[in-house]
């Protein structure tokens, strides 16, 4: 297993019900397919520039294990869902 970092932007227009449907989507990947390790929720901030005509976003950060193969799909998951308006996934060298 290696360890990664991701971290997404969702819309801060979403209710707080909303983000954390999005969060336990994202979290309960992972933890079927490897194991979080730490996540943080950053809150909203102002971005550097416009995304979708959004000058705010939400964001939220997870530290996990995972093997190389169920990133793919992990992004996959992030693309398809319209209220996350940005994402990256990093691999973590110890």
């Amino acid at each position: 297993m290696n360890k990664y970092e991701t971290i997404f932007l969702m819309k801060n227009d979403l209710t707080k019900e909303q983000r954390n449907k999005i969060i336990d989507t994202i979290k309960n990947y992972i933890n079927e397919n490897g194991k979080i390790n730490n996540t943080e929720d950053l809150g909203e901030k102002t971005l550097a520039y416009e995304i979708k005509e959004y000058k705010k976003a939400y964001y939220y950060l997870i530290e996990f294990d995972s093997k190389s193969e169920q990133i793919t799909e992990l992004q996959r998951i992030y693309r398809i869902n319209d209220d996350i308006l940005k994402f990256i996934v990093i691999r973590k060298n110890d």
